[in-house]
């Protein structure tokens, strides 16, 4: 069976694109499987990882697998309780870890809202929506929170930016509404030591839009300054334009402010382009901070993108309640590294959509 067919469903969130070598263990160190549906993993520090979802058939439940590089030392079964059937850890090829969890056959999960989040460099969260709580009691291997914790903070290096390296698309062409996030009475989301948010993506979005005139694209602002400016507006102004494309601009907060949750990701609410143009974007937003925990592009129903005429994408460019990602966010050098990967991520969509 494919891994399209497998893949069903099922969003992906957890690239990080560095593997172990071939021969190496198994990059899994520890899983939790807890009472309330949510499978927590630790592993190797920057671990790729692949996940997939099956639904039941006649003989089966339904089934979730991820995929670790690195190789099983000790193939085992161990078996499950109340709504769980079993679990396995297997080798399904040379220098790969499988780690299975079968249910039986009354459970029915919702693939659709199946996401594995990358919570740091080494932790991972899978919350099985559809499983009933407590259905269960708790299946267990190794210390979760051992060494998931500690981590290396960046001290941004500064570095020329050099604006001939970003690609180059045909001067006066193209059209691009770079959009600030919140603003003015709104500041979006505040997060550690009063870090706000549109401090931040006015701040970056500027930076982008003088990246992209530089390169010969006309750049519109739906803010400059820090205004109050609603989101029907901010639609107006970019349908009105007649632009190529529109990139909402801003930085991300979890409920109750967990210190532990950080990475980047990038939305779009429809069709190909707009996939291409949020894949593009967080392409490059991940080379320039390549120990953030990649969360994937994903789909979504924000106004912004919803509402604008022309291929849209939303990016969170990192998390103002997450220790690692304000520390970054904090620094200047970072937020310049920030814009000109946006820039570049704009110019290869532009590039290829031509």
């Amino acid at each position: 069976m494919s891994k399209l067919g497998l893949f069903a469903g099922f969003i992906f969130c957890s690239n990080l694109f560095i593997s172990l070598p071939l021969k190496s263990a198994s990059a899994l160190a520890a899983w939790a499987l807890t009472s309330n549906g949510s499978l927590k993993l630790r592993t190797s520090s920057g671990a790729k990882l692949d996940a997939f979802y099956q639904s039941s058939t006649t003989d089966k439940g339904d089934r979730v697998w991820i995929d670790f590089t690195g190789e099983l030392s000790r193939p085992r079964t161990i078996k499950g309780n109340g709504s769980v059937k079993e679990i396995r850890l297997g080798k399904p090829s040379k220098g790969k870890t499988r780690l299975v969890i079968e249910f039986l056959p009354s459970v029915e999960l919702e693939p659709s809202k199946l996401q594995l989040i990358g919570i740091s460099t080494n932790t991972w969260e899978l919350e099985l929506i559809g499983l009933e709580s407590n259905s269960f009691r708790p299946i267990e291997e190794g210390n979760i929170l051992r060494n998931s914790i500690k981590r290396t903070y960046e001290k941004i290096k500064p570095q020329d930016l050099d604006i001939s390296s970003l690609p180059d698309v045909p001067y006066g062409k193209y059209k691009v509404v770079i959009d600030p996030g919140h603003g003015g009475s709104d500041p979006g989301a505040v997060g550690i030591n009063g870090l706000r948010e549109t401090d931040i993506v006015l701040e970056v979005s500027k930076s982008v839009s003088d990246f992209l005139t530089n390169k010969g694209v006309k750049t519109i602002l739906t803010r400059n300054h820090e205004r109050t400016l609603d989101l029907q507006p901010r639609v107006a102004k970019a349908n009105n334009s007649k632009a190529d494309i529109f990139v909402s601009i801003h930085a991300n907060a979890t409920r109750g402010k967990r210190k532990e949750v950080n990475g980047l990701e990038t939305y779009y609410y429809s069709g190909y382009k707009g996939y291409s143009l949020a894949k593009n974007i967080q392409k490059q937003i991940l080379i320039v901070s390549p120990q953030s925990p990649d969360r994937g592009v994903r789909r979504s129903r924000f106004y912004v993108i919803r509402k604008t005429s022309m291929p849209a994408a939303l990016v969170e460019i990192g998390f103002v309640t997450g220790t690692y990602d304000a520390d970054l966010l904090r620094q200047k050098v970072y937020r310049d590294k920030m814009s000109f990967a946006i820039a570049r991520g704009i110019l290869n969509y532009l590039k290829i959509s031509k």
